[in-house]
């Protein structure tokens, strides 16, 4: 660059700078946000699946414990898949 170069020119030469990370955070939360709604789904599918059959069974709490520890392993087992297509 040399010394007669206008002000206007020196301010094109000078590279963009991109906003302070603002992509990786937006994909950071919209990670957190979709793996908690996965985990708060299924525990949740899985409680009311094991409480609506409990009611027409009349096996209660049985059924409720049964398809409550599935909803969390269903819910495990979606945070394991979820980490392995983030890789």
């Amino acid at each position: 660059m040399s010394n007669d170069e206008k002000p206007e020119q020196k301010v094109k030469q000078i590279p963009q700078q991109k906003p302070p990370k603002q992509n990786e955070f937006t994909r950071a939360m919209s990670y957190f946000l979709q793996i908690s709604v996965s985990i708060i789904a299924c525990i949740a599918l899985g409680i009311f699946l094991g409480w609506l059959l409990d009611r027409f069974l009349g096996t209660s709490p049985w059924l409720l414990l049964v398809f409550t520890l599935f909803g969390m392993a269903a819910a495990f087992k979606s945070i394991f898949d979820f980490a392995k297509k983030v890789k």
